[in-house]
This record gives structure tokens, sequence and C-alpha cells, in this order.
């Protein structure tokens, strides 16, 4: 690489970095200096804990590059470290909104003095492609944890939240919802593209599918109100064992944040407290709540690998795409994500110019999705980076496609996504599948 290349990609990272960063910054800007502590259930985390520790990230990524690297503060690493054994023993996750110090100002001040040592780091030292891509990992690694803090925000403050940006969710028809038959055969499975992503993308591997259905549209608010009004959270038989034992421990009974006002339904989130749009798809629901509606409807779950073929293959041209619509980046013509701003659900049949090439629509963005898949490497996997995926490859299920929280950088077909098969306070939905 000449030194005008290195320096147009060192240019290039930089305003990316500046991108994030101001990003995060604009999603707390609205707050109160009271909310940024508050800390509403063990697993979220209090707005001060996300600032602190997507700077704190960085640290850790330059101390991997330069072993001299000194970090700000050890009270201040202890705190924001999240689960890295290799850089101590991190603080309790669940006690994160007990801690008073360090303050929010100083969070703050920590965050920007980051930003000048990330952005002197990049520009002084003499980065490898591989050095370059553990920073770029940083800045994927934040909008995680935008999207996180989205989470948190509504748990904290749902309708009382005012972004700074905030566009109007616009209104569909009823379209008809279906399923479109996928043939099977082998599959080559995995991130194809030449831009950033994570290690559980790859390698790329053959899968043999059967010939399977699949629904052109997420499960919708009024599909899922028959589950529910048809006695599904009150008939074990369509419920795995464990997550029959969590409906009765935790009185489920809906989708978390619903809620019956008058012997109607009703969800509390960023639009407010209003009746239930019953075009806009189902969010909030744990993987046991959609693997039982399933069961219900005489249907399952697809695997990771039948959503990405339905999602990112083209069979006409025997190619496979990063995105449903192609290789082109995300727009909101396409897809509601994060820079959509519309703090909610989009209709189904809203994003029609986002479809696959058969005919799936919004595989990307409104609300992640739930496969049936277990969350593990696939074969040959390496690692990237210690402790950060690999060890999580036990008792969680593959979500894929994105949510209206992810950031437009993170998210492609390919995306793998995990969660706990009880965690419902993640914008998550659900298709269904069928066998043929």
């Amino acid at each position: 690489m000449s030194s005008n290349q290195e320096l147009d990609q060192k240019n290039a990272v930089l305003e990316q970095f500046r991108e994030t960063r101001s990003r995060t910054l604009e999603l707390v800007k609205t707050l109160e200096k009271d909310d940024f502590v508050v800390q509403t259930a063990s697993y979220m985390s209090p707005p001060k804990w996300h600032i602190g520790h997507v700077s704190w990230i960085y640290e850790a990524i330059m101390s991997k590059i330069d072993k001299n690297y000194e970090f700000y503060s050890k009270e201040f690493s202890e705190y924001l470290n999240s689960y890295y054994q290799q850089f101590g023993v991190p603080h309790d996750k669940g006690l994160r909104g007990v801690v008073s110090r360090p303050t929010v100002d100083q969070i703050f001040q920590y965050f920007n003095t980051i930003n000048q040592r990330v952005e002197r780091f990049i520009e002084s030292k003499n980065i490898s492609s591989e050095e370059m891509r553990l920073i770029i990992m940083g800045f994927h690694h934040e909008c995680q944890h935008q999207e996180l803090l989205v989470y948190d925000l509504q748990h904290l403050l749902a309708e009382q939240y005012n972004p700074v940006k905030k566009n109007k969710i616009s209104k569909q028809s009823n379209p008809e919802k279906r399923s479109v038959r996928i043939n099977g055969g082998l599959y080559t499975m995995g991130y194809n593209g030449d831009d950033f992503c994570y290690d559980i993308e790859l390698p790329e591997h053959k899968v043999y599918l059967n010939d399977f259905k699949i629904d052109v549209f997420p499960i919708t608010n009024e599909e899922y109100l028959k589950f529910v009004e048809d006695g599904g959270y009150d008939t074990y038989k369509f419920w795995l064992s464990d997550g029959w034992e969590k409906v009765k421990e935790n009185n489920w009974s809906a989708p978390m944040y619903w809620e019956k006002i008058d012997d109607e339904w009703h969800v509390r989130d960023f639009l407010g407290i209003r009746k239930i749009n019953p075009n806009e798809p189902v969010c909030h629901v744990s993987y046991y709540e959609a693997d039982a509606y399933c069961k219900w409807a005489g249907k399952r779950l697809p695997t990771e690998a039948e959503w990405e073929k339905a999602s990112c293959w083209n069979e006409e041209k025997s190619e496979k795409t990063v995105y449903p619509w192609g290789n082109d980046k995300p727009t909101n013509e396409k897809c509601n994500l994060l820079e959509s701003y519309v703090w909610g659900c989009s209709e189904i049949g809203t994003y029609p110019n986002g479809a696959s090439q058969y005919g799936c629509q919004q595989m990307i963005g409104d609300v992640w999705e739930w496969t049936s898949s277990e969350f593990t490497g696939y074969p040959g996997f390496k690692s990237g980076f210690d402790e950060y995926n690999d060890k999580w490859f036990t008792n969680q299920k593959v979500l894929r496609g994105g949510s209206f929280a992810t950031p437009e950088m993170s998210i492609r077909g390919s995306y793998r996504n995990f969660f706990r098969l009880d965690e419902r306070w993640l914008l998550s939905g659900f298709r269904c599948a069928e066998d043929i």
C-alpha cells in the first residue's frame, strides 16, 4: 500500500470513528442527568455505563495492538469492563446502577479523552491491516451498544424519551400475508463481502437444505393476538418444558410491554401508550414464545441457513448478495433501521423495495427474527478476538436481520445475533417456515 493509500484509509477510518461516536452522543443528548445512573433491571445497564464502556473497549483494543499502552484509570476499567476476564475481574452487571463514581461528568470527560487518544493512535502509528480491523471492530462494538442503549432507554423511559430526530411511520393497506417456496439443495452460508464482518459469520461453508416455505412477512400483532386469545399462554402443549416454566414463573400472558386497558391490549413504547397496531410485526417476544406460536400455528421457525437463503440468495443469477435487495448499502426506502428514526416498527408492506429475490420483505430492520438454530461456531471457526463471541457458544439461539434500533453500518444478511431463549427486552420477533 502506498503512503497516499494508507493516508486515505486512515482518513476514512477516522471519519467512520467520528460518525459512530457522534451517534452515541446523539442518543443520550436529551436525557436528564438523573436518567444516566438508573438501572431498571438486572439485564439492562444505565446509560452512564454504556457511554463509558464503548470508550473503554477502545482502550482494550489499543492495549492489544500496543503492549505499552496504559489504561486511563484502574477504577474506570474495573467498572466499565463487561465480561473480559483477560482485563481483570469485571464489575457485577446487576449492580452497575448502584455505583455513583465515576460520576456522569467524569464519564463524559473520559469519553472525550478516549476520542483524542484513538485519533492520535490511528494518525501516529503504523497499523497493519489486521490491527486496523481490530479498531474497526471497536466501531461495530459501539454500534451494538447503541442498539442495547435503545433497548434500555425503552425500559427506562419509553414514551418519555425525546429523541433528537424523529420521523413519522407511514401507514400501509393490508398486504397479502403468504409464504413462498424456497428450493433446497446445497447452499454456501456465511459472509461473502469485502467489508467488515464478525468472526462468527465466517468461514463460508456448504449446508444442505430441504425444500421449504417461509413467510413473506414477520408475524404481526394481529396474528400473534389470535394465539394469545386462543389461550396460548394457558396451554402447556404448545411450549417447550423450559419455556412453560418461564411462563408460570414470570406470569407471562402476552409479549413484553403489552398491557390490558379497558379490556383492550395496548403497548407502551417510544410512541406512547397506544392500542396494538395489528399490522406491525410482533415485538419483544422470547424464543420460547416464538416457538410456541409456531407450534400452535402448525408451523416452525426457520433455521438460520433457511433464513439466510431466503434473504440473500438470487436464484436467477445463482449468486448470494450481502442484503436482500442486492449489495447496495441500506437506505430508508429499503428498510427501517436506527437512521430511519421512526422509533418503532413499520407496518408490514412498508418496504417493497427491500424485498429479497424470493419476495420476502422486511428481512432487514424492524425486528430481529428468531431462528431455531443454536448459536455456535461455523465449521472451521477461528476467533478474531478472545472472549468476544466464542465464549457464548452455549444455550443461545441465533437471530437474524436487525431491528429499528440497529445502525445501518452494522447489519447485513449474514449477521448473527444471539440471545438466551427467555430474553425479550430486545426488539425481537419472528417469521414462520414450513416443510414441503
